[in-house]
């Protein structure tokens, strides 16, 4: 049974002082243009890089790593403990050389025997054509270089798409809205729309409806992956006049009846509460 539970007893050796680095995430901003074309942006980043002094390992020039005295190079000391059941030996990290089984006599002036040092990078991202609001793309080992030297982890960059004045994006599809007068919807007329990389002809017909839409096919976003590109989607407001004087008034009348509409004189019928009032007062 003793030499079951000595047996037992951790045999994990000491820990490496070199290990991975942690990847990061940088927020981009950028222009629907931006995301719809791509674009190659500049970014700086916060990180830990190698030391260039010590070179990663941590210790002075002239100076190397010494066994732990606490632990004997293992990382680990044991204790025994007697039960019922006969000793159970347990381990523990080693707290004198935290579980690395060695100690930095004379640590790296520059990076205190970390073997890296934090400092700030700028780079160059490569955006391609298509992408989305909250995509991410990763650049490998542009992360964070880890303890002792260790290999740098990805950097990714997510990307947010700032809204635009003109344009609202679904996937690849592109919205926008646009207002023509009540006489041009009736009879129809020919828009200039400005797309994200043109000037695009779009014919309204005659009778057109408030609210209707019009598509203009390939002028959205390039597909990210593929050819071709969505359409532009332009969703038409009809504006009716708020204010007419005598002969525009008369006009439209005349014009109503020439259609077989009965369009009721405000004025001289009164609202709701305008007949109330009346009612009130005794008028008929």
């Amino acid at each position: 049974m003793d030499a079951f539970f000595g047996s037992a007893a951790g045999a994990r050796g000491p820990r490496s002082r070199t290990r991975p680095g942690a990847d990061a995430i940088l927020r981009l901003e950028l222009e629907l243009t931006e995301t719809a074309f791509g674009v190659e942006a500049p970014i700086t980043v916060d990180t830990a890089v190698l030391c260039t002094t010590c070179s990663g390992a941590g210790t002075a020039a002239g100076t190397h790593l010494a066994t732990c005295e606490a632990c004997g190079g293992r990382g680990e000391v044991q204790s025994v403990q007697r039960t019922f059941l006969g000793q159970v030996v347990s381990s523990r990290p080693c707290t004198v050389c935290q579980g690395y089984g060695t100690v930095i006599p004379h640590p790296c002036a520059s990076c205190g025997g970390d073997g890296r040092v934090r400092t700030r990078r700028s780079l160059t991202v490569k955006i391609p054509a298509g992408v989305e609001d909250g995509m991410r793309i990763r650049l490998a080992q542009q992360g964070e270089v880890g303890p002792g030297g260790g290999t740098a982890g990805d950097l990714y960059v997510e990307i947010h798409e700032r809204p635009h004045d003109v344009y609202s994006r679904k996937g690849d599809d592109l919205h926008c809205r646009v207002t023509v007068p009540m006489t041009a919807a009736a009879l129809g007329t020919r828009l200039t729309i400005k797309t994200l990389d043109s000037e695009e002809q779009l014919d309204v017909k005659p009778g057109t409806q408030p609210g209707a839409t019009l598509r203009l096919r390939a002028r959205g976003v390039p597909h990210l992956r593929g050819t071709g590109r969505g359409d532009l989607f332009v969703h038409l407001d009809v504006r009716t006049p708020t204010k007419l004087d005598p002969d525009q008034e008369r006009i439209l009348r005349d014009f109503a009846k020439t259609r077989g509409e009965e369009v009721a004189e405000l004025t001289k019928q009164g609202g709701f509460f305008s007949r109330m009032r009346d009612a009130f007062n005794g008028h008929a």
